[in-house]
């Protein structure tokens, strides 16, 4: 996981699955219990993330059943985010390496034709 407040980085690998479809909407979530074990971190922690994807309409607690990914879960606007966030990424190191916006964007380009061919 990447800098920032633990709760923040386990919110973020939630919103990251789900973007990705490793995760969907209707999904159980692991209780704040057994995923504070798995990353060892106080299920405080866990408690924080989830409450903050609950203020974010990503999930939702049900009573009794335990947490879920919201049926109207916003996957197309967190996979914007993560694509923002990633540009946001690339270009900030292409400007620290000293390269123009111009191979930058050569250095996408090139990366997409690649892909287009494997």
């Amino acid at each position: 996981m990447s800098a920032g407040p633990i709760f923040e980085q386990i919110a973020k690998n939630v919103r990251q699955q789900l973007a990705r479809g490793d995760l969907a909407p209707g999904d159980r979530l692991p209780s704040a219990r057994d995923l504070a074990a798995t990353l060892s971190v106080n299920p405080n922690t866990v408690v924080h993330a989830y409450s903050l994807l609950e203020q974010q309409d990503v999930i939702e607690k049900r009573r009794g059943l335990g947490t879920f990914v919201r049926p109207d879960a916003p996957v197309p606007t967190l996979k914007n985010e993560l694509l923002h966030a990633a540009v946001t990424t690339f270009l900030g190191e292409a400007r620290q390496l000293g390269v123009p916006d111009s191979q930058a964007l050569a250095a996408i380009e090139e990366g997409l034709n690649a892909s287009d061919s494997s």
